[in-house]
C-alpha cells in the first residue's frame, strides 16, 4: 500500500467530518437564531422578526454547508481544476439561495404589510418583486462566470423598447394596475360598481386585470387600463356605511301624520336587528312631492355596507305592507279608464 492510498482514507474522513460539523452548526444557529428573535419578537410590536425567522428557514443550513466546502477546498489538498468548478459551484449554490431568501423575505413582507392590511391578496406586487429579484440574481451569476453583461444590459434595452412598442396594452395593464394600488381608490376588498354595469367584490388586481366577484358569484374579470379609465362607484370610500333611500307612494286620500308615523316604527324595527343596526341612526321620512298616481315620499335608512341593502329592502316592504293593511294606509293604484262602446239596438219591425 502506498502512502497515498493510505492517506486518501484520512482525506475522505476529514472532509466528511467537516462537512457534518458545517450542518450541524448551521442547525444550532440556525434554532438559537429563531428562538432569540422570537424571545425579542414578545417585546416589540413589529413582525420583521418572524418574517425573517420564516425567511431564513433551511437557508442558513445550507449557507454553513457551502462554507463547510469551501474550508474543505482550503484544507484538503485536491486537484486544482475540480477546486475551481467546485469553488464556482458553491458560489452559484449561495447566489441562487440568497435569490430564493430574498424572494421568499419579499413575498412574507408584502402579505404581512399589504395582504393582510386590504385582507385580500394583491399578487402584483408579488410578481413584480420576484421578477425583479430573480433578474438581479442572474445578472450577478453571469458577472460573476466572467461573461459581460454590458452587451446584455445594451441588448436588454433595445430589445426592451421593441417589446413596449408591440406589449402596449400588456404595459397600459401594468402601469394602471400599479396605479390602481398605488392610489388606494379601489382596493381588494371593496364593493365597486362599473359604469358598464358589472358590480362585486374585487378579489384580486394582478399585472394585468383586475378580478370582480359579482354577487352571483361569477367573476368578472376587467383588464386593468378599462378599470383605469372606467367612472366607478367605490361602495366602502370613504366609509363602509351607506344610505338607502326607497321610494314609497301612497293614495292622496290617507292621513299622512299616520303615514309617516307608521313608516318610522317600521324602518326602526327593520334596523333594530343587531345583524343590521347602525348605531345612533334614526330613519327619516321625507315627502317628495304628487303625482298622478298619490303623494310619493323617500325613507331614508342606513346600511352597514352595500350587500345589506337587499335583505333590508326586503324585510322593510314586507313589514310596511303588513303595517299599513293593518293600520288601513292605502298604496296608490293606477287609475285606468275603461271606455265601452254600446252597441246599436236593432231595428223593429225588421
Amino acid at each position: 500500500m502506498t502512502a497515498n492510498a493510505a492517506i486518501e482514507p484520512v482525506r475522505l474522513l476529514l472532509v466528511g467530518g467537516i462537512l457534518v460539523l458545517a450542518v450541524i452548526i448551521g442547525i444550532l444557529i440556525e434554532r438559537l437564531f429563531a428562538s432569540k428573535l422570537h424571545k425579542l419578537a414578545k417585546k416589540t410590536a413589529v413582525e420583521w422578526d418572524d418574517i425573517l425567522v420564516e425567511s431564513m428557514k433551511g437557508f442558513v443550513t445550507l449557507w454553513f454547508f457551502l462554507i463547510g466546502l469551501a474550508v474543505v477546498l482550503k484544507l484538503v489538498p485536491l486537484n486544482p481544476e475540480p477546486v475551481k468548478i467546485i469553488q464556482r459551484a458553491i458560489v452559484i449554490l449561495g447566489i441562487l439561495s440568497g435569490v430564493l431568501f430574498f424572494t421568499r423575505l419579499a413575498r412574507k413582507a408584502i402579505y404581512v404589510y399589504v395582504d393582510r392590511i386590504v385582507e385580500v391578496p394583491t399578487s402584483i406586487f408579488k410578481n413584480f418583486a420576484t421578477v425583479v429579484i430573480y433578474l438581479l440574481g442572474f445578472l450577478i451569476a453571469l458577472d460573476y462566470l466572467g461573461l459581460s453583461i454590458t452587451p446584455l444590459i445594451t441588448a436588454l434595452g433595445v430589445g426592451g423598447l421593441a417589446v413596449a412598442l408591440a406589449l402596449q396594452d400588456t404595459l397600459s395593464n401594468l402601469f394602471s394596475g400599479l396605479n390602481i394600488l398605488m392610489t388606494r381608490k379601489i382596493r381588494p376588498g371593496d364593493y365597486v360598481r362599473l359604469d358598464t354595469g358589472q358590480e362585486g367584490n374585487v378579489t384580486d388586481i394582478t399585472w394585468r386585470n383586475t378580478t370582480i366577484r359579482a354577487l352571483e358569484n361569477n367573476l368578472v374579470i376587467v383588464p386593468n387600463s378599462k378599470l383605469g379609465s372606467a367612472i366607478v362607484t367605490n361602495t366602502h370610500l370613504p366609509d363602509k356605511e351607506m344610505g338607502l333611500y326607497l321610494p314609497v307612494t301612497v293614495a292622496f286620500d290617507n292621513d299622512l301624520a299616520l303615514v309617516e308615523k307608521a313608516t318610522v316604527e317600521v324602518a326602526r324595527e327593520v334596523l333594530a336587528d343587531p345583524e343590521r343596526s347602525v348605531p345612533g341612526f334614526e330613519p327619516v321620512v321625507r315627502y317628495s312631492g304628487f303625482t298622478d298616481l298619490g303623494v310619493t315620499f323617500w325613507v331614508i335608512l342606513r346600511v352597514r355596507e352595500f350587500r345589506e341593502q337587499y335583505p333590508v329592502k326586503h324585510e322593510f316592504f314586507k313589514r310596511l305592507h303588513e303595517r299599513f293593511r293593518k293600520d288601513g294606509v292605502k298604496f296608490a293604484v293606477p287609475v285606468r279608464a275603461v271606455t265601452l262602446d254600446k252597441p246599436e239596438s236593432p231595428e223593429i219591425g225588421r
